[in-house]
């Protein structure tokens, strides 16, 4: 090797090293880091709110009880209670689609959240056409073993002009 190719490989090598250096106390700080772990926690916590609110705006006509037990399964607490103690039942047939959503509060340390969504539902009664109703809706999450699940939901009223 000649001394400007030995002088080369040094400084490759050097550069190599700090560049490893930094990766790793880059890596250290990064995962004590608690704004990512709060921000892993609003995106679970929206990616299950909207799959929820989906599937409690949603039934199946044809298979009640599966779409029952898919609503007991989105939900938690007293919503929850109150969806097991119900047993009405439809021939209506509703298909809903969470058009957009947002988490208005988070509080990662006591497993709750606030979450807005509008939904788009698509009704078909027996016999007739289906129709489109655009809904907003407000839910309260509580994370869970299972992920999070709404423990309250209600229509948000609409302000006329």
């Amino acid at each position: 090797m000649t001394g400007r190719t030995a002088l080369a490989a040094r400084t490759a090598l050097v550069l190599a090293v700090l560049f490893c250096a930094f990766a790793a106390w880059s890596y250290t700080q990064t995962r004590a880091d608690d704004s990512l772990s709060f921000a892993a926690a609003r995106d679970a916590a929206l990616v299950d709110g909207k799959r929820r609110v989906a599937e409690l705006t949603s039934f199946d006509a044809g298979a009640p009880e599966s779409s029952r037990r898919t609503w007991l399964d989105a939900a938690a607490g007293p919503l929850r209670e109150d969806l097991a103690r119900s047993r009405g039942t439809t021939g209506t047939t509703a298909r809903a689609r969470v058009t957009d959503a947002a988490l208005t509060a988070l509080d990662d340390r006591t497993g709750t959240a606030e979450l807005i969504a509008t939904v788009e539902v698509v009704t078909t009664p027996p016999g007739a056409e289906p129709h489109t109703e655009r809904k907003r809706l407000d839910a309260t999450l509580a994370r869970t073993a299972d992920g999070w699940k709404i423990r309250s939901l209600a229509a948000v009223p609409v302000g006329g002009v």
